[in-house]
């Protein structure tokens, strides 16, 4: 079993995850996403689009799920948080802005026309989620391959 130190260290050290919110419904609606996490390794942050389903579930119920994972399929970390919005992108270098170039750096590296970028921002009404993660469970061991599936 995994220690709640490890299992913290999976997602500082990750980049890719599945973000899990909540429909109207109650049922979960699960994205892939890139992920940025901060320096703290309890919170991290998504650039999404104001018109995704995963910002509309948020700006109503701020409870999300991130599930991360390691080397191997038995190696996992779920960490439950409340996650917080930024304006759309609306003028350029505006914060929402400056903090999608952060987060957009790390993924593709500089950004050689901020202009360019910012309008390209602006034009989709990107944002950032902020999720604030305080809790954290999963496993992470060497437990084996998966089972082989069954034939005929």
């Amino acid at each position: 079993m995994a220690t709640e130190t490890e299992l913290w260290a999976l997602i500082a050290a990750g980049r890719e995850a599945i973000l899990s919110t909540i429909k109207r419904n109650g049922l979960p609606q699960l994205s892939n996403v890139l992920y940025l996490p901060g320096n703290d390794g309890r919170t991290v942050r998504v650039s999404t689009t104001a018109d995704r389903l995963k910002a509309r579930n948020l700006a109503r119920d701020p409870r999300a799920v991130l599930h991360v994972t390691g080397g191997n399929f038995w190696a996992y970390a779920v960490a439950e948080g409340h996650a917080t919005l930024t304006a759309p992108a609306a003028v350029a270098g505006d914060d929402a802005c400056r903090e999608l170039l952060d987060v957009h750096s790390a993924f593709y590296g500089s950004q050689a026309d901020e202009d360019a970028f910012f309008a390209e921002m602006i034009a989709r009404q990107r944002l950032v989620i902020r999720l604030a993660l305080d809790r954290v469970y999963g496993v992470i061991t060497s437990a084996g391959p998966r089972p082989v599936p069954r034939t005929g």
